[in-house]
């Protein structure tokens, strides 16, 4: 624990935030796709779900250490925000243009967050 009493800057605090968000609707993902695998193909649906729940939990755990202070923890979360670009630029166009219009802002505003310079200052290893 680097800060035992400052508080994470509100840009920082926004971009956890929103990667816990993403990693609760990931893990509730890996429920579904558990609970929707078929028999014919078990394999596919239970390493799908397990995919998505490590990746989910991931990104909670890393949003828990960006709250303490853990500078570690930037990098996972600024990974999976760029993953997330790209996942919004392939569900650009057609009906799914809302989906491709929130991923890219909760992406954008969460990169925003992390890259932000009070939330680099309070991430500092330095003193």
């Amino acid at each position: 624990m680097k800060h035992p009493v400052a508080a994470p800057p509100a840009p920082l605090v926004v971009a956890l935030s929103l990667a816990a968000i993403e990693g609760v609707l990931l893990i509730g993902y890996g429920i579904l796709e558990l609970a929707n695998t078929v028999g014919s193909r078990p394999a596919v649906g239970l390493t799908t779900a397990a995919f998505f729940g490590l990746y989910g939990a991931g990104l909670v755990f890393c949003a828990y250490a960006l709250h303490r202070g853990s500078s570690w923890a930037r990098s996972p979360v600024l990974l999976a925000q760029l993953i997330q670009l790209g996942v919004a630029w392939s569900f650009r166009g057609g009906s799914t243009v809302a989906v491709a219009a929130a991923l890219l802002t909760v992406a954008v505003v969460t990169l925003i967050g992390l890259l932000h310079p009070q939330s680099i200052d309070y991430l500092s290893d330095e003193e």
